[in-house]
């Protein structure tokens, strides 16, 4: 029976599903109920992570799985294959295949050698001399090896996907470099198919086919044949490069099965060059030179190496001396170069042993024009004659120097990345990668560092400088020293200059494909699309478009160091990825390749760049300006793309060290700016209430300093923190549009007023913090529902001061302007009334830099007292703001001491009776309870007798109004002084009266005692027996009943008497900025201190309200 419940609960939980998909959305989990799959399962713990959280097993899983097959020409083959034959069953797809060998090894085999070898090499051995020669291919060598260590590296620090060198760099150092590097890789790329072509043609038309020549060179001399050769090249070349662009476009298959053929060609070629070494030793090859006195001859113009010879005991001259002569006669007319020197023919292919070696062991630079001439000959030539017959004798075609030698052959060491290009078809990318790359360059080095040597130990100097053979009949001149035959060489190269091309024209669309699909680039989208089978079609066309720019240059020597630029900088941004991700031990640097060191890679990048300049200046010049201007673009259209790239490292550790260094104490007063922390409040919807705050900001940083929007939201952290994030994607939001450059900041609290205090306490990092805070006047503060706004300002204000922050409060903060508004005329007027460090000198200056305040003029006022000397004064400030460097318009406003106005009276009675009121209605109902017995208790006759009305009307019909009404009318009933009175209890029956013994808990009622005498007294106090104004002195006032505050007095009336200066000079001013005063010391006089702000401001339409930090920000010194 137990068994039988064994097997039946056995057979119950193998019926479970297993757990094959446990992420989100998955229809495996989704399809059973999750208390189901989990029941009985050692992981029940964890099952309300299931949603978010993988099992393990299942993640390993995946990851082992893991196929990263590119889209590249071997889909592109599959896809095509599938076209072609309808098959209704697809293929899987299978994991790559390819090892180190196939793989990386042999396709940069292909890459690497290519046209330069077999068209340039020898005379750049000529030209350059031996030791000359192996300093540039050591150097060139070196600097491909360094970087492919650290490509190395790269590659290995993780799964490489297809892509290749744009990969890497773009996820190593981010998008805006991955872009600007992936466009110069990939214009290297095209213009290295342009060389290739050129190679071919120049192959075909001077080695294989002369006669093909559209343009006849025959008969043609010095410009004009030079001329001839470059509109043959442009025509094939644009011939060629269609012919091989269709074949790309129909199919990449086939160039795919031709790789191998090329490949092919090229090491056949190479061996045949060995060969030929070796036989020079045992026989050299027959390949005569024909010199004149030192100068090599030309051999289509001579059948034999003399100038007459004997036939049949008769002299007869030769057709060398014809092409000198102007008749066969031997008392001709002869050129006076061809009178005074001998023939003499020597040998162009001495061999290895013949010591050759010692005469071309150094350079032999020529200008263009130049004879190409034999070292050791004696030659006597006239220097004031002119040179004639220049098409008989070997010209040096262009001006030749080391520079230009570094430029030409680099071109020849490219093809590195030939391997990490391939990554997604090795099947191990991490190891095949490093050995096959760096075994690809150590023979590809070790057979060009040879080849220098060899070349110059078997082949005549003449013969090497000679760059078209034209001095060996035309023979190309390394096909001089293969074995079997030359045509070996010819026909190799050849075929490896056609196959090279194809491959470029294959590599060059694919990478602006996968550039154009990162979408980092937007006008490059479009070449991401192609056709159905992923065929970059629009990336193709725009290949070939570029590739014809070069096949129009036609000059192989001018374009080879064009694509070098574009390598050496690809391979700079290599390296220094590979030493930024080193150096800044990043914690996901962990490559597998362990024999790399940062200064290795900064050597390379090093390497990389000198011989950048060393090439070519200008072109060096041009790709680093075409970098540049794409990675600003980037910049400019903001990169979405987030790569984890070492900028991103680089920026967080010189943050830090700026950081540090800012901790070292505070700024200079010279390199004062206002850092602001802008107070903004959010509506239900997490919407910011007041967005002209940015746009002043804007105005007032102008895109500098530290800016920080901070705000709060009230609740608790738990409860409210999608509220706060949603508030701060409003915040990040509206300074994007206002184009505020800064940080948004909320915070969470039990009440906004902690909030706020938090922002003003713990904003900013480190050295880095706010030293001013924007805050908007409270609108509508005379509200009862917006008294706690206005406290909070004033907390603001007070919190602000403790800290020595400078503070601005604008006031009408909706009729600022906004960034796209221009004031065209204008003034910004500045009230200096008390010294705050200068903060109100400087605001103007900074907002003028902004275009919107640009052409308003500065005014500054200030106020002379009745001791002060006005005209001095303004001498002063002249002087003072001429140090300053500020140019503003300097008036001094007398204020003489005046009779305080009766309107002035009574409006400070009317704030402080509304102040008493205002603070009844703030009582809690306990403290009602309290006050009311204890006044009712203290001064029930007083009361009685002052206003027996009170008793009768405690329950009129208007009971339930409310005070603030009553306030509100009576300040209207005195804004005239037409119309000031004093107000008593004039209306027994409003409900601010008195509140009777009978009412004591009326929640709205104040109490009021005799003789005009408030008392606020606390619990305590009544307990002790002490009378109201014993307990609080500012207990005993009457609303109704009191006289005003003598200091309450004259604050409103300097308040009263400013706002009419003010308004006398500075009514149609643009902004009006003014000293701030600062807040009451104790909490008593808030309502007070609002009111005089608002006397202050009256009828000004932009105010600025300026309290200084307690330090100086501005001075005269430079």
């Amino acid at each position: 029976m137990v068994q039988y419940c064994c097997r039946i609960a056995a057979k119950k939980f193998d019926g479970l599903p297993k757990e094959s998909s446990p992420f989100i959305n998955s229809s495996a989990a989704g399809s059973v109920d999750k208390t189901q799959q989990y029941d009985g399962k050692t992981m029940a713990l964890f099952e309300e992570e299931m949603d978010t959280s993988p099992m393990v097993s299942s993640l390993l899983s995946s990851l082992a799985n893991y196929s990263n097959l590119p889209t590249g020409s071997k889909e592109h083959e599959e896809a095509e294959n599938n076209e072609e034959g309808a098959r209704p069953s697809k293929k899987p797809v299978t994991a790559p295949q390819l090892g180190t060998l196939i793989g990386v090894y042999l396709p940069c085999i292909q890459n690497i050698f290519g046209v330069i070898l077999f068209l340039r090499m020898t005379w750049m051995v000529g030209v350059g001399g031996v030791f000359g020669s192996f300093i540039i291919v050591f150097i060139c060598c070196s600097t491909t090896m360094l970087t492919a260590i650290s490509m190395s590296a790269i590659a290995t620090n993780g799964v490489v996907p297809a892509g290749g060198s744009y990969y890497m760099i773009s996820r190593s150092l981010g998008p805006e470099f991955g872009g600007a590097v992936g466009i110069c890789f990939y214009l290297g790329t095209t213009f290295a198919g342009a060389m290739y072509i050129l190679g071919c043609i120049e192959i075909l038309l001077i080695y294989i086919l002369p006669q093909a020549a559209i343009f006849k060179i025959e008969g043609l001399e010095g410009p004009e044949a030079e001329e001839a050769l470059l509109n043959n090249m442009r025509v094939y070349g644009t011939i060629v490069l269609s012919l091989m662009s269709l074949l790309v476009f129909v199919g990449v298959k086939y160039v795919n099965k031709l790789a191998l053929v090329f490949l092919a060609c090229v090491i056949l070629s190479i061996v045949a060059v060995y060969a030929g070494v070796i036989k020079t030793a045992i026989d050299p090859p027959v390949f005569p030179v024909c010199l004149l006195g030192n100068r090599t001859l030309m051999s289509k113009g001579y059948d034999i190496c003399a100038k007459v010879m004997d036939i049949d005991n008769e002299t007869v001259t030769t057709k060398l001396w014809r092409t000198f002569c102007d008749s066969d006669s031997l008392n001709a007319t002869c050129d006076e170069y061809f009178n005074n020197n001998n023939v003499t023919e020597i040998q162009g292919i001495p061999g290895v042993t013949s010591g050759i070696l010692a005469e071309n062991l150094f350079g032999n630079y020529l200008e263009k024009g130049m004879f190409l001439e034999k070292r050791g000959i004696a030659s006597e030539a006239d220097p004031d004659s002119p040179p004639s017959g220049s098409n008989r004798y070997v010209l040096a075609d262009i001006t030749s120097f080391f520079t230009l030698l570094v430029g030409i052959y680099f071109p020849s060491v490219t093809g590195i990345m030939a391997g990490s290009n391939r990554s997604g078809d090795l099947r191990d990318a991490q190891k095949s990668i490093p050995i096959g790359t760096i075994a690809a360059i150590t023979t590809t080095s070790i057979v060009y560092m040879s080849t220098v040597i060899l070349f110059g130990a078997c082949i005549e100097g003449v013969v090497l400088r000679d760059k078209f053979g034209e001095g060996v009949n035309g023979n190309l001149v390394i096909g001089t020293l293969a074995w079997p035959s030359p045509w070996v060489i010819v026909f190799g190269s050849f075929f490896s200059t056609c196959g090279a091309g194809l491959q470029s024209l294959t590599g060059a669309p694919r990478l602006l494909q996968a550039i154009s699909r990162d979408g980092i680039i937007p006008f490059l989208r479009v070449f991401g699309h192609g056709k159905a089978n992923g065929e970059p079609t629009w990336a193709l066309l725009l290949t070939t478009s570029i590739c014809e720019i070069g096949i129009l240059i036609a000059s192989l020597d001018a374009v080879a160091p064009i694509l070098s630029m574009f390598f050496l900088m690809c391979y700079m941004f290599v390296n220094l990825a590979c030493a930024l991700q080193t150096l800044l031990r990043t914690p996901n640097w962990r490559p597998r390749f362990k024999f790399y060191h940062w200064a290795l890679s900064f050597l390379g990048m090093s390497l990389c760049l000198s011989l950048m300049f060393i090439c070519s200046w200008y072109y060096a010049m041009v790709a680093m300006g075409i970098a540049t201007c794409i990675y600003k673009y980037i910049e400019f259209c903001g990169a979405e793309k987030e790569w984890g790239d070492g900028i991103r490292g680089i920026s967080l550790s010189a943050a830090r060290f700026a950081l540090m260094r800012l901790e070292e104490g505070p700024p200079h007063t010279k390199n004062w700016r206002p850092q602001m922390l802008v107070l903004v409040s959010v509506d239900a919807e997490q919407n910011v209430e007041q967005p002209r705050l940015l746009s002043l900001t804007n105005q007032l940083k102008a895109g500098k300093g530290l800016t920080i929007v901070g705000t709060s939201v009230k609740g608790t952290f738990l409860d409210n923190f999608t509220e706060a994030q949603r508030a701060d994607q409003s915040l990040r939001k509206l300074m994007e549009t206002e184009k505020v450059k800064g940080f948004s900041q909320v915070v969470i609290s039990s009440n906004l007023r902690d909030g706020t205090s938090h922002l003003i306490q713990v904003g900013g990092l480190g050295g880095l913090k706010h030293n001013s805070v924007m805050v908007s006047w409270p609108r509508n503060w005379k509200q009862p529902e917006c008294h706690e706004q206005f406290r909070n300002f004033i907390e603001v204000v007070r919190e602000t001061t403790v800290a020595s922050l400078a503070l601005l409060v604008p006031k009408n903060i909706a009729s600022y302007p906004s960034n796209g508004e221009r004031f065209t005329e204008g003034h910004i007027d500045v009230w200096w009334i008390v010294h705050d460090g200068g903060m109100l000198m400087l605001l103007p200056f900074l907002l003028r830099q902004h275009k919107v305040w640009r052409k308003c003029k500065m005014r500054i006022f200030t106020v002379a007292q009745m001791d002060d000397n006005s005209i001095q004064m303004k001498k002063d400030l002249i002087t003072f703001l001429y140090h300053l460097r500020i140019d503003a318009v300097v008036e001094v406003v007398e204020m003489h001491d005046g009779d305080i106005s009766a309107y002035t009276y009574e409006k400070t009675l009317v704030m402080e009776q509304r102040s008493q009121i205002l603070k009844q209605m703030h009582l809690t109902k306990n403290e009602k309870e309290r006050e009311i017995q204890s006044i009712t208790d203290i001064s029930r006759g007083s009361i009685r007798r002052k206003n027996p009305s009170a008793l009768r009307s405690q329950h009129s019909a208007d009971e339930g109004a409310s005070v603030a009404e009553q306030t509100e009318d009576q300040s209207v009933a005195v804004s005239n002084p037409k119309q000031v009175q004093l107000i008593h209890s004039e209306n027994p029956s409003t409900p601010a009266s008195p509140t009777s013994p009978t009412s004591p808990t009326s929640p709205t009622s104040p109490a009021v005692p005799a003789g005009g005498a408030t008392t606020w007294t606390d619990y305590k106090g009544a307990e002790k027996g002490k009378t109201p104004s014993e307990g609080n002195p500012e207990a005993g006032r009457d609303p109704f009943n009191m006289k005003p505050s003598q200091i309450d007095v004259r604050r409103m009336h300097t308040a009263m008497r400013l706002n009419e200066v003010i308004m006398k000079k500075s009514k149609e001013a643009k902004l009006v900025l003014l000293n701030m005063p600062g807040p009451p010391k104790n909490r008593v006089g808030n309502e007070n201190y609002m009111e005089f702000l608002e006397v202050l401001t009256e009828g000004l339409n932009r105010v600025l309200l300026v309290r200084g930090g307690g330090r100086e920000v501005i001075t005269i010194y430079s």
